[in-house]
């Protein structure tokens, strides 16, 4: 790689990586509005949104490991060409169930763009310090593309249909792909892990039935139904577990997992993404349900929270070379728990600086945390492995999305239809979301509608600041297990390996 070249490689990589991160913020802001347009369930919502982090975090670990041997530069085009393809269905669906496909579509391309991003990223910057930086300064763009992402679709749903916030992309793809064309240098594929089609399937299908039925279950009940959903998903993640141990060269490479720095880094990752990515969705949805905001100004509401995410990242670079990943680990988890239990007490717009400043303290510590554990796991990683070290960041970030939002999703829909079918009786058309309660009040009209609309907003409140100080907890006790499970490794940079 001349060195020359190599910040201009960082350049076109990281605007590759933007439309990614982009679709996913400006979905968050759009959902009531999808929601009405398109008469979609609570069930569907969260589908439509989980559905790309569900296949994008089944198929990183196949697409990583092909990337390996067909070589990054062909991956990243094929993957850019596909996400655009699949914003243009996504665009125009005419109903919840096209939506969802074509947010699966998005999701596959997404697989294809993420582990090349980060493996061209390890492959050109060989300096340990100079790759911690050039992956800091990827973290800013990813943080940046969701600060601006709720402002762009706040803008497009001022003028606009919901479908905009995905037909935006084909303009940005359409200077992404020539400039990864012309800087990305072509790349031979040096990987020897398998790349098995029904092992793909396997895992995808294993993650989407067990998060089904957790999806299910914590909504409607166990039955037999979900149980044996749950049942055929972790039954599926075993097989395809004991498929790679077996294997001579294994799609997935468990022996990463054995580096403590790694290991660290897939927890940090998981976690960070998931808080960060459900209270988002939950907080879009206050924000415009209940406290009545227009989407751009529930974009500028959010700016503190994802700008302090963006500034987290180089933050959390520079602790982890000078401090060590356990203390950043430790620290960013507690942080981020202590910004939770604020603000499930504090209200919203009675308290604006309040508010502000402690959407500002979690977005940074969310973001020194997803940093830190971007740098320990690539800097741990061999180059022959970078697609798939990459693979397994990207798997724990989505996943961990996908989960975060379902958890937040799920407990606050169950929690607002508890309270909200014991104050109203018209409960019974409300459904099992506040998107559904605004939709059957509408219907409804007059008197009739508007108590059914207070009775909504109060239950969902309640239930919000609920969710929030389960999670605080959850982060709190992580926080601990991971101080704990660092104790006995080196005070280890970041970049160090």
């Amino acid at each position: 790689m001349p060195t020359a070249n190599r910040w201009l490689v960082l350049a076109a990589v990281m605007t590759a990586f933007l439309p990614v991160v982009v679709d996913l913020t400006i979905l968050h802001i759009a959902v009531p509005s999808l929601t009405v347009a398109l008469g979609a369930s609570g069930t569907e919502v969260l589908w439509i949104i989980d559905i790309y982090a569900l296949v994008m975090a089944g198929l990183l670990v196949p697409m990583g490991t092909l990337a390996d041997r067909l070589g990054y530069r062909r991956m990243l085009l094929i993957g850019l060409i596909l996400f655009g393809i699949a914003s243009g269905a996504a665009a125009f669906s005419p109903s919840p169930a096209m939506l969802i496909a074509s947010r699966a579509v998005l999701g596959v391309g997404s697989a294809m763009i993420m582990p090349c991003v980060l493996a061209i990223i390890r492959t050109t910057f060989e300096d340990d310090e100079e790759r911690a930086k050039a992956l800091g300064l990827w973290s800013v763009v990813g943080m940046a593309g969701a600060a601006i992402g709720p402002l762009v679709g706040g803008l497009l749903l001022e003028h606009f249909w919901w479908g905009s916030v995905f037909l935006v992309n084909i303009p940005v793809l359409a200077v992404v792909i020539p400039m990864v064309w012309r800087l990305v240098p072509k790349s031979v594929g040096t990987g020897s892990g398998d790349w098995n089609i029904a092992q793909a399937a396997l895992l995808v299908t294993g993650l989407v039935l067990t998060v089904y039925g957790i999806k299910t279950g914590m909504k409607g009940g166990i039955d037999g139904v979900v149980a044996s959903s749950m049942f055929a998903g972790l039954a599926l993640l075993t097989w395809f577990g004991r498929l790679q141990v077996s294997s001579t060269n294994p799609m997935l490479d468990l022996s990463l997992f054995l580096k403590p720095a790694i290991a660290a880094g897939m927890l940090m990752a998981f976690v960070a993404s998931g808080a960060l990515a459900g209270f988002e969705l939950v907080l879009a949805q206050e924000l415009q349900y209940v406290l009545g905001m227009s989407p751009l100004d529930a974009g500028l509401f959010m700016l503190p929270l994802v700008v302090a995410a963006a500034v987290g990242g180089p933050i959390g670079g520079h602790l982890a070379n000078r401090v060590g990943l356990r203390a950043v680990a430790t620290l960013s988890m507690a942080g981020a728990s202590s910004a939770l239990f604020g603000l499930a007490f504090v209200d919203l717009m009675a308290s604006r600086l309040v508010t502000a400043t402690l959407l500002a303290v979690l977005g940074l510590c969310l973001g020194i945390g997803l940093l830190a554990s971007s740098i320990a796991i690539m800097g741990s990683a061999p180059p022959e492995k970078a697609g798939a070290a990459g693979a397994l960041e990207g798997t724990g970030y989505e996943l961990g999305g996908g989960i975060g939002i379902t958890f937040f999703g799920v407990m606050v829909n169950s929690l607002y239809f508890s309270a909200v079918s014991q104050a109203s009786p018209a409960a019974a058309d409300a459904g099992g979301s506040i998107g559904e309660a605004m939709t059957t009040a509408l219907r409804l009209g007059g008197d009739q509608g508007e108590a059914l609309r207070q009775f909504a907003r109060d239950a969902f409140s309640e239930a919000h600041g609920t969710v929030l100080l389960i999670t605080g907890v959850m982060i709190a006790v992580l926080a601990v297990a991971v101080f704990m499970s660092l104790r006995g490794a080196e005070r280890m940079g970041a970049a160090k390996h």
